[in-house]
This record gives C-alpha cells, structure tokens and sequence, in this order.
C-alpha cells in the first residue's frame, strides 16, 4: 500500500515534550509525517523496558472489531513490504494482539485529538494507511509484532528488539524458528527437564560463575510461572523468558555459529532430540566456541571420560561445562586423592553422578566422616560411592536418620557400617516413606522383630525391592505351589535372599525340576530353601543324576550342601571329581 506525504507547521515533539521514541533505526523524519501521526501511544523507558502509559488513554467504546481486524490486515501488509510471506505475516499479525492494539489506540488518540485541533493543512488519510504508518514510525521494522507471536509480552518483546537493530525481520524469524527446531524438537519432555533442573539447583553448593547465575535467574523465572519449572521443556513457557534472559541468542549467526555447535554435540553421540536437554539446562553454552567446548569436554578424560561417557554427563548435568564447576571438579579429586579412595571409583562416581561436581568439598569432607564413623573407608568408600555416588549429596543428619532406624532394628554400628557396605542403596532412602513400610512386609508374613535382623542381614535388598511388583508376586506363587503362609515365613527366616528370586528364572524351573523329575515334595524345599541358590545346570542336575546313577536317596541339603570334594568322597569314591553323564548335559 502506497502512503502519502503531508506538509505540516508544527513539530509534533514539540507539541508534546513528556513522550520519547523507542530508539530504532528511523526510516523518515518526523518533519516528513502529517501532524495527525506525530501524537501517538510512546514508550517512556528511563530504565529497562517498562512501558508508561499514554498521556491520554484512548477509549475503547470507539474501537470496533472492525477496526481490529483492519489493523490486522494492515500490520500484515506492513510485514509483507519487510520480506515476509503472506501466510507467515497473517500468523504474526493474529498472533500479536498486545502489538496491534498499541498502533489501534495511537490512531484514535489522534482522531480525538484532530476533532478540537484547527490548525492543521493537509489530507486526512484512511484508517489502514495511518495503522501501517504508526507502525513504520515505531522504528522497529516488525521486530516487535514477531516477538510478541512468538510469546514474549509486549513490553518484553519492545526489549528484546532494542538488541536487534541491525537483524533483519527475516533473518530473525529464521533465527527463532532453527532455536525452536534444536531446543524445543523434543516432543515427550514430560517435565524430564524441569525434574533435572530442579535436582541441579538444589545440589550446587560453590559459588557460581556468571554463566550458571543467568541460567539460575532463568530458571526462577519459570520457576515464578504457573506450572513451575516442570514446564521447561515446553515451548509455550519457556521461550519467551529464553529470550528475555539471553536476548542475545538472537544475534548468533546460525549457519557459522549455532549450526557448528549442533554438529560437534551430535558427533560425541548427543542425539538432535536429546538437544534441547543441554540448551534448556545450560543455555550459555550456545555463546561458547567449539574449541572452547572441546577444551573443556578433554578435561574429563581424568576420569576416564570416553565421548559416550561426556555425552551422559552432558545430558544429566550440563553445567560440567561452566567455568565454576570446571574448578570445583579439580578440588572434589584433589579431596578424593587425600581421602584414599581408588581413583577408579571416583571417576566411576562422577560420570554416573556428575551432579557431584556442584558440591562443595566441604560438604563432602562431612559425608566422608561420616561413612568413616560407620567403618566405611578408603576402599570400602570407594564401592559404596562407585555403586551409589548420590550419597554423597545427602545431608549427614539424613544419613544420621537411617542410622537410627536400623539401630531401633537391633543393628549396631558396625552391623550398620556392613549394611551400607553391601547395599548403600537403604542409605538413600527415606525412612518414613520407603524403609518403615518394607519392614511392615515380613511382619505380615510372620516373622517376628526378634528375627527380623538377621532376615535383613541376609537380604538387606529387601529394604529396596518393590513390595507389590516383585515380594507379593513371588509369595503368591510359593503359596500356589502348595506352601502356607506359615512355611514360606519359616523358608524367608532360614534364607531371606529367596524373596529376591526370580519367579520365571529361578523358581518355576527349578521347582518343576524338584517335582517332576526328581520326586520330591514340594515341602523338602521348606527345610533346605537354599536349594533355590544352586545353579540348575551346573550343580542340581549333575548331582542329582549322579545319585540317580547309583540308586541313591538323600535329602537336598546332603545332596547340595556339599562342596565337591565331600560329594566325591561320600558318593562316588575318594578323589574322583564330579562330572554331569554326557547324556544329561
């Protein structure tokens, strides 16, 4: 649409001292622009982009939805003279409403305004024209009108353009639109995002650097949203306050810049879906250098990081690239190396658990003492760690608590300090939630408190086994198989690792072996549960054929409680080894 030019005698800033223009480039002069265009809604921003209303609020009861989708149309043809398609303007101009209601009441604040000023020669111009004038005279080439489609408020979208003067809308637009593609491509989030961002907070205990403080002030700022910071991984929550706190981003050239960065992820195995993770969690890494990345990527290879290794790590924790954990990864092996633990469960500890790497040696330092006050040390830390590296993040009056609990059990320190040496898992877990409600199982089977220590000894595994998925359904079988409630508490007293077994690998094929070609009642299994520990193939049917061979009947403790040598001796003759019949292998 052409647009038309007036002379004027008055200089409209002049007229109204109080107001300021956004300072955008300017396509014309003020000078050049009929006086009815030279009052309209200004942004008044001393400080950061905080609008300030007009000098007189225009009143909506002269605004028609008429006039709306006008000024719809004429924000479209306006983009459309910057480059844009058809269809993409018509998207932008429905998708900024805050946008084009500005250019709405700045028109008819000056139809008002016009109604009592005489002293004007010129041509008034139509309601579209003047929408597409208010526009241009923004300075901000449809910048603004794309960002506020994009999800950002009006007044954040006014910010953000004040970075961008030298972008052009299209170029823009491509910007977004690859950011979206690389951050945003992953479809099942499902708040994966946010749960990892929520864990990264709370663990980080070192001073940060600037890099991890903006992503912390990022994170707030979802976090401040309806939702919380489990919608991170959404495009609709997050991109406006992406942009709003690293508008910069928009001036990173994609093809020589962002392009690059992608390729190198993806060639040490972080997969396009997975990307958005990183970004999302460590949206600073989009400012960085390759070679500054893969400086910082090699400085893992001290613990052993293979590029498989680094790509977990980078998908659990990106912050492994910031400087301040970089610095602290150096003190936590320093701290490790001191403490005598192997350096192979270190590096173990770290790259399945890199959150690590947030902590302060300090807190560490406590954990460390208190897994030596248990007789946990050195080595014996060291396969604690490597097995459950997260219990280091814990707080010692949490440790402290599980204690406790087992100490109220009828465990005492060192039992305790053994338990954690041979499941560090129980430590991790909480004692009202999770620890109370396993021991109530047992009890329900009917093993007394008196017993109930030394069923825990045996199998402290049962403090970490889903008590519906895995411990009933293998009560249930037992019982189906023809054993009371009351034999199979006595089978768990005498062997507790039974409730650990396998209902498909291990019970069923060896009962139906006890039953169906051995002969024996089901109920030989409750005086000798151990019989489900032998391995089927290499020790229950060579022996049992072995006796089989000779006519011989025995129990199966006699039969499987033997080491070789003793079956050997008793069964077959002093000092012939046991070998399975070739046809029975």
């Amino acid at each position: 649409m052409s647009t038309k030019s007036f002379s004027i005698h008055w200089n409209f800033k002049s007229l109204f001292p109080n107001t300021c223009f956004l300072q955008f480039p300017r396509r014309c002069s003020a000078n050049a622009l009929p006086l009815s265009f030279s009052h309209y809604q200004r942004i008044h921003s001393p400080k950061p982009y905080l609008p300030q209303p007009p000098l007189a609020q225009p009143n909506p009861s002269n605004q028609t939805p008429r006039d709306i989708t006008q000024a719809q149309e004429s924000v479209s043809e306006y983009l459309q003279e910057l480059g844009i398609s058809f269809e993409e303007s018509i998207s932008i101009a429905s998708n900024s409403p805050k946008y084009t209601q500005m250019l709405v009441d700045g028109v008819k604040e000056l139809e008002e305004w016009n109604a009592w000023n005489n002293n004007i020669e010129g041509e008034n111009l139509g309601f579209k024209e003047m929408v597409i004038y208010m526009a241009k005279e923004k300075g901000d080439n449809g910048k603004v009108a794309f960002l506020e489609s994009a999800g950002l408020s009006l007044a954040s979208a006014m910010g953000v353009a004040r970075y961008l003067s030298s972008e052009s809308l299209p170029s823009l637009i491509h910007k977004v639109k690859y950011m979206k593609e690389i951050i945003f491509s992953s479809s099942d989030d499902k708040g994966l995002s946010g749960k990892n961002a929520r864990r990264m907070m709370m663990h980080l205990s070192i001073a940060s650097d600037e890099d991890v403080q903006q992503t912390l002030s990022f994170f707030e700022k979802i976090e401040a949203r309806r939702g919380g910071i489990d919608m991170l991984g959404s495009v609709d929550a997050s991109l406006r306050y992406l942009l709003e706190s690293f508008p910069r981003l928009l001036l990173l050239p994609v093809e020589s810049h962002l392009k690059p960065i992608v390729e190198f992820l993806e060639n040490i195995g972080v997969p396009r879906r997975s990307m958005g993770k990183v970004f999302l969690l460590f949206p600073p890494v989009l400012f960085y250098k390759i070679q500054g990345i893969k400086t910082k990527v090699l400085a893992f290879e001290k613990v052993g990081a293979t590029y498989e290794d680094v790509r977990k790590m980078l998908l659990k924790y990106p912050w492994i690239l910031s400087t301040s954990i970089q610095k602290n990864y150096e003190q936590i092996l320093l701290l490790f190396e001191e403490e005598k633990i192997p350096k192979a469960s270190v590096d173990r500890a770290i790259r399945s658990w890199p959150h690590l790497l947030g902590c302060s040696t300090s807190k560490l330092k406590l954990m460390v003492d208190q897994f030596g006050e248990l007789g946990v040390r050195n080595k014996k830390l060291g396969r604690v760690i490597a097995k459950s590296p997260q219990l280091l993040l814990r707080k010692p009056q949490e440790l402290l608590q599980v204690v406790l609990f087992l100490e109220g059990l009828g465990f005492d320190r060192e039992n305790v300090g053994k338990l954690l040496a041979r499941c560090p898992e129980i430590f991790a877990a909480n004692v009202d939630k999770t620890l109370k409600k396993k021991v109530e199982f047992p009890a329900q089977l009917g093993i007394s408190n008196d017993h109930l220590p030394q069923v825990i000894k045996k199998y402290p595994e049962l403090f970490v086994s889903d008590v519906d998925k895995t411990l009933r359904p293998r009560i249930k079988y037992l019982m189906e198989i023809g054993l009371s409630k009351r034999e199979i508490a006595l089978m768990v007293r005498r062997f507790s690792p039974l409730l650990g077994y396998s209902i498909e690998e291990v019970l069923r094929p060896k009962l139906q072996f006890l039953l169906d070609t051995m002969g024996k009642p089901v109920k030989d299994v409750v005086d000798y549960p151990r019989f489900f520990s032998y391995s089927l193939e290499k020790k229950i049917k060579p022996r049992f054929w072995v006796l089989k061979g000779r006519n011989i009947e025995c129990s199966l403790k006699d039969m499987l409680g033997k080491n070789n040598e003793e079956f050997a001796a008793e069964f077959m003759g002093v000092g012939r080894r046991l070998d399975s019949p070739s046809s029975h292998q």
